[in-house]
């Protein structure tokens, strides 16, 4: 029990963290800090911490090169999430980060030889349907993504789903090369994604430092979560972090609820109902007799 639990509890940690990273990330927006500057920064204090601690872990870059894979994914899905959440309703950003699960039915066959099993192609299927009620509105047509917040959020959603499935096949790599990569990839491709915006009037430079404990504080929050997801994801199977990993949404939903920063729909609630089914029926047992396809 106590080998099951210890990684389930570092999980939801996890979720914690980033289930109300929102509201440091749009106070730290009000006082001038472009949320990819404050990702880039708390990445960058938390990377120094982890060279302090393994001052060689970043040459795992160079011993197992697939270590860039995990360092893409996961700049990636901090630049996505982190910029959606700063962008409109928290909780439309987060079932839409939550597809997840669908992702990794397809990642994990091809990264990890899971095949999916019609139960997976089933899942995948809810998952698909709650994306498009949350997606669809009265003005739409057609529920496709309709601005840049749903981008953003869908492309944090399929990072963190190969997040998870490289960690998984990274198993075998060290915790302190994988956490390397993984902080090293927040900082350096959020800071090249912010210059670059820069010059495009995209993202503004700072010009106080009224921000600062809410950066420094968050960073430590999120080294602590990042190693508790190192832990729990390379000791579970991937659709257990996935399940797990829901409890996100009841941290997000809650707390921005409460503080005014979304609002509750049926159509949105539906299609998270859908979207946490999916990851629900990933838990399941699957018969032996059920083929693969």
């Amino acid at each position: 029990m106590t080998s099951i639990w210890g990684p389930v509890l570092a999980l939801v940690f996890n979720a914690a963290v980033f289930g109300l990273s929102w509201w440091p990330l749009r106070e730290m927006q009000a006082r001038g800090l472009h949320p990819l500057w404050a990702t880039a920064l708390m990445f960058g204090l938390a990377y120094v911490c982890i060279l302090a601690y393994r001052p060689q872990s970043w040459r795992g870059l160079l011993r197992h090169p697939v270590l860039w894979w995990l360092f893409i994914a996961s700049g990636l899905t901090n630049f996505g999430f982190n910029w959606a959440v700063t962008l409109g309703d928290v909780v439309r950003v987060v079932l839409l980060f939550y597809t997840m699960p669908a992702w990794a039915v397809v990642l994990a066959w091809w990264l990890l030889g899971e095949r999916p099993s019609r139960g997976g192609l089933l899942r995948l299927l809810l998952a698909l349907l709650g994306v498009a009620l949350v997606l669809k509105t009265p003005e739409m047509d057609w529920p496709w993504p309709s601005s840049l917040l749903d981008y953003l959020a869908l492309l944090g959603g399929a990072s963190f789903a190969l997040v998870n499935v490289l960690l998984r096949k990274l198993a075998y790599v060290p915790d302190s090369e994988r956490t390397s990569a993984m902080f090293a990839g927040g900082m350096l491709v959020t800071a090249l994604a912010a210059a670059i915006g820069v010059p495009l009037g995209v993202v503004s430079v700072p010009s106080d430092v009224s921000w600062w404990p809410y950066a420094l504080g968050l960073s430590l929050l999120l080294l602590a979560a990042n190693a508790s997801l190192q832990y729990g994801a390379a000791r579970l199977p991937a659709s257990t972090t996935a399940l797990v990993m829901l409890s996100e949404i009841v941290f997000a939903t809650l707390s921005s609820v409460a503080l005014g920063a979304s609002e509750l729909s049926e159509r949105k609630l539906l299609g998270g109902a859908l979207i946490v089914l999916a990851a629900f029926l990933a838990t399941m047992p699957t018969p032996s007799k059920e083929p693969s396809l």
